[in-house]
Parts: C-alpha cells; structure tokens; sequence
C-alpha cells in the first residue's frame, strides 16, 4: 500500500476557481508544490495521490456509479455483460476499468492521452487491461485505428474524463465510431453540459448525439459526481446508451466548422 500525501487545499478566496483552474498543495520533501486538479501527469507519477484527493478527500463516486448503471441496462435488456468489449477512453490509472474488471467483461482496453496514466494503471491495477494505448484520438495513425478496430469493441465508456478539453469531440467521435451499431456507450458528463445555455463546444456537440437517432438513450441520471474545494456537492449526469447506427463524420465537421465561426464572430 502506498504511504499517504500531505496535501492541503487553498485559503477560500482561491476556491472559487472553475474545475479546470482548481489546484492543491502538495507538501514533499519539504517543499509545497502547487498541482491543479487536472494535473494528471504530476498526480499519477505518486502512487495512491489520485485516489488519497479524488476519492478520500473529495468523494468521488462516478466509476462506480456508471459501471452500476452500465450493468442494469444490460441486464434489464437481456444482454450479457460479461460478454463485452470494452474500450475505456480516457482511462487514467484505471478506476473505472476495476469497476468493469469486477463485473467480469471479455475484454478491456484502456486508452489516454499521457503515458503515466497507462504507467500507473499497469503500477496499480496490473492485469485489468488487455491492452492499453497510449494516443492521441484526434489524430490517431492509421495503423493504430485498425488495431484498435480489430478488438470487435462494442462498448464505450468513459468517465471523469469529457469536456474541459481533456477530451475533446473529435476524440470522442472517434471512440464512438469504433463501438458496432448495436453496442454500448456509459459515459458521465457536467450538469451544465446538457443546458442550452451552454454553448461550449462539447457541450452543443453532446446534446447533438443525445437528440440525434445515432444514439438511444436509456438512462439519464443526475447524481453527485464529488465534492468541490468548498466540500459543496458537483452534480453530473450519467448516461447509458445503445449505438443504433455509425455516426456520419459530416455530423462532426459541421460541429466543428459552427464552433469555429462562433470563434472567429
């Protein structure tokens, strides 16, 4: 068991800061460093610091809770989840693939941007995945896509990681298109991301998917995805949907080309 991090949060007047801007203090070798929440390359080189902050300090339920809705879907519908293929974008040092690894799927594969997140899964959950890419999916080589196509995935998830422009809708596209028409997506997503009144780009771009006959939604619960610095509740949706059909790359380079000239307006 990794020993535990001195860590601190900052005064309240530094607490107002969005998610992406938040950041703590991390006392090592007798020097206090300054880290933001998504930080990940710097959180993930100390082993047991993801979990000590998100899920010790700020009460993170999102694995468990879109791997819980995930499996009652499936069994509501009469589909075998240990019969899944799953590809876990954005899978960081492997939370939600230990969720999925419980339930028993065929197969898992992890995929994020940063190597040491594929460094500390393989460090602190070894033998959950089957694989683990290490890439960038806005921009994947071709070799990569048909290896990564010859997995047969038929189940998306991905948690934590949408929006902030961690992930951003090209990427998401591309996982997407890699689950056969008939599979499955669990993914959770900021409240705010489902309000009009949000006009970021992933979230006109996810609002899109959900209304559009790509997908059908079969679950849409809001739940507290963690506490914020201020120990206030941040709420997310969770989704569980079935892919009813490919989704045209047209529906995506005419997000990105409306996104565009909302920049340049």
């Amino acid at each position: 068991m990794p020993g535990r991090h001195r860590i601190s949060f900052p005064p309240d007047d530094a607490k107002e800061l969005g998610q992406d801007e938040a950041f703590f203090y991390l006392i090592e070798d007798n020097r206090r460093l300054k880290l933001r929440l998504h930080d990940y390359d710097q959180i993930y080189l100390r082993p047991g610091l993801y979990e000590q902050l998100f899920y010790d300090r700020l009460k993170c339920t999102s694995p468990k809770k879109v791997g819980e809705i995930l499996k009652r879907t499936l069994d509501a519908n009469e589909r075998q989840f240990s019969e899944l293929r799953v590809l876990d974008l954005g899978a960081g040092n492997g939370m939600m693939g230990e969720v999925m690894k419980s339930y028993g799927v065929a197969r898992l594969v992890g995929a994020d941007i940063i190597p040491e997140a594929r460094d500390a899964a393989f460090r602190d959950r070894p033998g959950t995945y089957d694989e683990y890419y290490v890439a960038d999916f806005t921009n994947l080589e071709p070799g990569l896509a048909e290896e990564i196509g010859e997995w047969s995935i038929d189940c998306l998830t991905s948690v934590a990681a949408l929006g902030f422009g961690d992930i951003p809708p090209r990427a998401f596209f591309q996982a997407l298109d890699f689950v056969r028409p008939g599979g499955w997506v669990g993914f959770n997503i900021k409240e705010t991301f489902l309000d009009a009144s949000d006009t970021s780009g992933f979230s006109k771009f996810i609002r899109e998917l959900i209304f559009s006959e790509y997908l059908n939604v079969y679950h849409l619960e809001k739940y507290r995805h963690r506490l914020s610095m201020e120990g206030l509740p941040l709420s997310y949706f969770a989704m569980v949907a079935e892919k009813r059909a490919d989704i045209p790359i047209a529906l995506l380079i005419g997000h990105e080309a409306a996104a565009h000239e909302r920049e340049r307006a």
